[in-house]
């Protein structure tokens, strides 16, 4: 008896000795907004220049968690990196940059392909060679930089798809 007596005791006093410590923190207040959604980079690829030129192609498939926007990047193979489109106007293909950025839909994939969007590398250092890799950082509106690998490589034929073979 005399040992639940000694028990009892330490558990009040541990339950006084709890009760004089430091106050409880207030709930924070530290900023709690979730961190933005990742869009997901794959197939990162860019065309061979020729010797010379000024600027080259790059190409990705892109899909965001949620709503957002590609706004640009940056590679060190370039001074400069654009996203463009390719559209018929009047029967004549033209290309121009899209200053806005290119919408994402949420769960869509959208491609950057040739012949459509794509990344238009300004301003090369350096020819892209088929076989290097070339360092892209792609910005946007809401989610996290990424940085991917492009292949330079060249594109597959049209009509060449020998997949069954």
């Amino acid at each position: 008896m005399k040992s639940i007596s000694i028990l009892s005791g330490l558990f009040v006093s541990t339950l006084a000795l709890a009760g004089c410590g430091e106050p409880a923190a207030p709930p924070s207040t530290a900023d709690t907004t979730p961190t933005a959604a990742a869009v997901t980079v794959a197939d990162a690829w860019c065309r061979p220049s020729p010797n010379g030129a000024k600027a080259g192609g790059c190409y990705v498939t892109l899909t965001a968690a949620t709503d957002d926007r590609l706004t640009g990047g940056s590679t060190p193979r370039a001074g400069d990196l654009q996203i463009h489109e390719m559209k018929t106007e009047n029967g004549m293909m033209k290309m121009g940059q899209l200053a806005e950025g290119l919408p994402l839909a949420a769960g869509e994939t959208t491609a950057l392909a040739p012949g459509g969007n794509h990344l238009m590398l300004i301003g090369l250092t350096a020819p892209l060679i088929a076989g290097e890799t070339v360092p892209i950082t792609l910005q946007f509106a809401s989610a996290p930089a990424v940085t991917v690998e492009a292949q330079v490589r060249q594109p597959p034929m049209a009509g060449m798809d020998h997949g069954a073979h």
